[in-house]
């Protein structure tokens, strides 16, 4: 009787401890269903990301309007706001993955995150170009995982993105 009482302790513990362990760090089962961290394949690790669209609505990113005093980092946000879709399926080579638990570019852009990494503004800038341009998903994840998106120049990126100079149409 006392060993069966251990043992279903033990288990609540144990159960407890791994919901604990998923809420501390964020994730919920959505998030995490059709996402791809890469770590079984050989070669470079590749941060989280998902693999597809997804089925329903987008979490809003950060109001551009808080960065107001920071022309790169107000149009980053203008911009991920307007591509949330091919962002969720971007990979985001801060790790921030691993240090904050985001699962994929758009996470950056739904805290201060974003504001901060100069890897989260090239990466966003580098999918805006070549969406513009027409590629997939696909073939701007396979771009970022090619280092492409380190060429971005912010000074394209600093004026009004009504009239952007260089870089954002």
């Amino acid at each position: 009787m006392a060993r069966n009482s251990i043992v279903r302790i033990a288990c609540t513990v144990a159960l407890v401890g791994g919901v604990a362990l998923l809420w501390a760090h964020g994730a919920r089962p959505q998030d995490t269903m059709n996402m791809d961290h890469s770590d079984a394949q050989s070669g470079p690790r590749v941060p989280a990301y998902h693999k597809t669209p997804p089925e329903g609505a987008l979490p809003e990113t950060l109001p551009a309007a808080e960065f107001a005093n920071d022309a790169v980092t107000h149009n980053a946000y203008a911009l991920a706001a307007k591509i949330k879709e091919t962002i969720y399926q971007m990979p985001c080579y801060c790790n921030c993955d691993r240090n904050v638990g985001h699962t994929s570019l758009l996470d950056c852009y739904r805290d201060t995150h974003g504001a901060i990494c100069a890897i989260c503004k090239k990466e966003l800038f580098y999918s805006y170009q070549e969406r513009k341009k027409g590629k997939t998903a696909a073939q701007i994840r396979a771009g970022i995982e090619r280092g492409e998106w380190s060429k971005i120049d912010f000074t394209k990126w600093a004026g009004d993105m009504a009239q952007p100079s260089g870089g954002g149409k």
